[in-house]
């Protein structure tokens, strides 16, 4: 175990040990992983370098290989259970290269020098950070090997936690109730958005007396004003107005794992219709909640949230939640189970999700939501904050 790597070694020879179960049952003899949260899963790699080419290389065979830009290696040392072997680096002239190198050319001799050039390789085929040309040089190199698309392989693995990682979710259920108070005690009448967003990074990141954050997959979101039927609005330099809501969406991060959380502020009182608006979705998130238990499916939980709203007169169209945990920008969401129509996964415990009943209009949003863990006895929500809506 490094010092620097969250888990027991033995942990993540389980992981690997699940992972090759998937693998033998897709008939894949290698799996290339790119996305730096499977690559974290597997073998704890931790650093800022995904913006150039990386990869874990994963066999039946053997431990796992890291491959990256040799000024990342030592990061591979530093982070992972790895052996010294078993991390590879390409010189700095295959990055953004002008003289037709590229980093899955050396990729491929890696999987070469393994002995698997001409056997079955799994790839992410909609993983974030594995481009086209990735993909095209890959195959290039390694034309006698079938290649087949493993896009979520490694993530669905990663949807039933271990209590290790639900404690670190649970850490940062902490860090985002540090952060979400940061919002509510800073936001105010002539503040401005920045001004709140500065705060709301130094609650999540300076976090407890305990222990500090990591920054989140994804930035604090803090639509405002007219804008809050817009969900994914970051901030400007705009000040606050009397009258303004505020929706404040945010993550609380702890050794790559989030608790994510929403909550809804109005500078002053409320409208009628906003307070009624979070009233709905206050009663159908605490249903929705009310309904999960192991068995049951994902499509089931959201049809409560659906049918409880539906009484009101109101209808939402988007996913209910959706798998959280592990994650990277641009995303803390696993991409796996989503809770909406359609989506008959069972629910096990383990599981965590991120439950985010949020309510659009053209002139106001309402978004208050929960994380929550999957209990023998149903959903434990994972952060303590109150959800209505605060005047501030």
């Amino acid at each position: 175990m490094s010092e620097r790597t969250p888990f027991q070694t033995s942990e993540y020879r389980r992981r690997l040990d699940r992972t090759r179960e998937r693998m033998r049952d897709a008939g894949l003899d290698a799996l290339v992983v790119t996305d730096p949260a499977n690559m974290n899963y597997l073998t704890g790699y931790e650093s800022w370098s995904f913006y150039v080419h990386q990869c874990v290389v994963v066999t039946l065979d053997h431990d796992p290989v890291w491959v990256g830009r040799e000024m990342d290696a030592k990061s591979a040392e530093v982070t992972t259970w790895l052996p010294r072997d078993h991390v590879k680096s390409y010189t700095d002239d295959y990055v953004q290269s002008p003289h037709d190198k590229h980093p899955m050319d050396y990729v491929a001799r890696v999987v070469a020098d393994l002995g698997y050039a001409d056997r079955t390789l799994g790839v992410e085929m909609d993983a974030y950070y594995y481009t086209a040309r990735s993909h095209a040089r890959l195959t290039g190199n390694l034309d006698d090997a079938t290649i087949e698309d493993a896009t979520l392989l490694v993530n669905w693995v990663r949807l039933k936690k271990s209590d290790a990682e639900l404690e670190r979710m649970e850490q940062a259920a902490e860090l985002a109730e540090s952060g979400m108070r940061a919002a509510v005690d800073t936001i105010r009448e002539g503040v401005r958005e920045s001004d709140a967003a500065a705060a709301i990074y130094d609650g999540l990141i300076s976090g407890t007396d305990a222990f500090g954050g990591d920054y989140p997959a994804i930035v604090p979101l803090m639509p405002s004003g007219d804008h809050t039927g817009t969900p994914h609005l970051s901030w400007s330099d705009r000040e606050f107005d009397d009258g303004d809501p505020v929706i404040i969406e945010l993550a609380g991060c702890k050794h790559r794992y989030h608790c994510p959380m929403a909550r809804t502020l109005n500078v002053g009182e409320p409208t009628d219709a906003m307070q009624e608006t979070a009233d709905v979705v206050m009663e159908g998130l605490q249903a929705a909640l009310d309904a999960v238990e192991p068995g049951v499916t994902a499509e089931s939980v959201e049809r409560v949230w659906r049918e409880t709203i539906a009484k009101h007169g109101i209808e939402k169209e988007s996913r209910l939640g959706y798998a959280t945990g592990l994650g990277y920008p641009p995303d803390w969401g696993e991409h796996t189970v989503s809770l909406r129509p359609g989506d008959e996964t069972v629910l096990e415990p383990g599981m965590a999700f991120h439950m985010i009943p949020g309510i659009w209009f053209d002139d106001f949003g309402v978004e208050i939501s929960e994380t929550f863990r999957v209990t023998n006895s149903g959903a434990e929500t994972l952060a303590d904050f109150d959800r209505d809506v605060f005047r501030v």
